[in-house]
C-alpha cells in the first residue's frame, strides 16, 4: 500500500531531533533524512557507527522509520578538487547509511557547469557510476533526483543519464517539472524509473506554493503511481528556503499533513 514520509527538510530551524518529533506528532511514520542544517555529513563521516546509532535511537523514540537519505554533493561534475572531496565523502558516508537503516541513498546529478564545460557531464556520470558501485557493495540503492541548478533537469536529460550509468535509479522531486511548465503526461514516463517519489504543492515559475494555489493534481498523481506500479514511498517534502526558484514562504507543518491528508484521500479512493 502507498505510504507517506515527510522531509527533515521542512523544518531546518529545529534540531534533527526535534525535526524528527515533529514529524512524528504529525502522525507520520517514515522520516527522510537530509544533510545540511540539521545533519552534519563531514561529522557523521568521521564516526558513522555513532552518528547512525544517535540518530536511530531518536527514530526508535519517535516511532519512526527513515525513508530515505539524500547527502548533498553536488560538485560531482567540477574539474577540481572538490569533487575527489564529494568521492571520497560519500565513500565515507556509505557505512553510516548502512548502519542508520536507510532504503536507499539520494543524491545530485552534479552541479550545472559552465556552457562551455562540456566535459562536466561526463566526470558526473564517472562518479555516479563510481558512487553506483560503493552502494551496491553496501547493498545501498543510489538514485539522483533531477534539478533546476543541475546538470539534469528534464525528462529527457534524466533518461539520458540512467540510461549512461548503470544500476543508477531515480529519486523523482515533482515540483521540479511543475516549475518548467513540464506536461503531467511527460513527467509520468519518468515512474518506472522511480525508487523514491518527493511531492509538494508547486507551479510555474513557483517550487513551492501553499496548496491552494498550487497546479499539482493529486489525485491525478496518485492514480498514475498505481498504474505505473510504483511501490515505494511518497515523500512530502515542503522546504524551508523562502524564494529559492520561486519558493513561497508556508507553514511546513501545516501544509504537509493537508498535503499527506489529501494523498491518503487519494489513495484509499482508488483501493475502495
Amino acid at each position: 500500500m502507498l505510504d507517506f514520509s515527510c522531509h527533515t527538510w521542512a523544518f531546518t530551524d529545529l534540531t534533527l531531533p526535534e525535526a524528527l518529533g515533529t514529524i512524528a506528532r504529525l502522525g507520520f511514520r517514515y522520516a527522510d533524512i537530509g544533510s545540511g542544517t540539521n545533519l552534519n555529513a563531514a561529522r557523521a563521516a568521521a564516526n558513522p557507527h555513532k552518528a547512525a546509532q544517535e540518530i536511530r535511537a531518536d527514530l526508535e523514540l519517535f516511532n519512526l522509520q527513515p525513508g530515505d537519505l539524500y547527502l548533498m554533493l553536488p560538485r560531482i561534475s567540477l574539474a577540481d578538487d572538490k569533487r575527489q572531496r564529494e568521492l571520497d565523502l560519500f565513500r565515507a558516508l556509505v557505512p553510516f547509511a548502512v548502519e542508520l537503516g536507510a532504503p536507499g541513498i539520494t543524491l545530485s546529478p552534479g552541479l550545472a557547469g559552465m556552457p562551455d564545460d562540456t566535459e562536466a557531464y561526463d566526470r558526473a556520470a564517472d562518479a555516479l557510476h563510481q558512487m553506483v558501485e560503493l552502494g551496491k557493495e553496501a547493498g545501498q540503492p543510489v538514485s539522483v533526483e533531477p534539478h533546476l541548478d543541475s546538470l539534469v533537469h528534464t525528462p529527457e536529460a534524466a533518461l539520458k543519464l540512467l540510461d549512461d550509468v548503470p544500476g543508477l535509479a531515480l529519486t523523482l522531486d515533482w515540483a521540479h517539472f511543475v516549475y518548467q511548465g513540464i506536461a503531467h503526461e511527460d513527467i509520468v514516463k519518468l515512474l518506472p524509473r522511480a525508487r523514491h517519489v518527493q511531492l509538494r504543492q508547486a507551479a510555474p515559475m513557483r517550487l513551492q506554493t501553499p496548496f491552494e494555489q498550487g497546479q499539482v493534481d493529486v489525485n491525478r498523481f496518485v492514480a498514475d503511481l498505481q498504474a505505473a506500479e510504483y511501490d515505494g514511498l511518497v515523500c512530502v517534502e515542503y522546504m524551508n528556503t523562502p524564494g529559492w526558484h520561486g519558493m513561497m514562504a508556508v507553514n511546513t507543518a501545516r501544509e504537509s499533513a493537508r498535503l499527506r491528508d489529501e494523498l491518503r484521500t487519494a489513495r484509499d479512493a482508488i483501493k475502495a
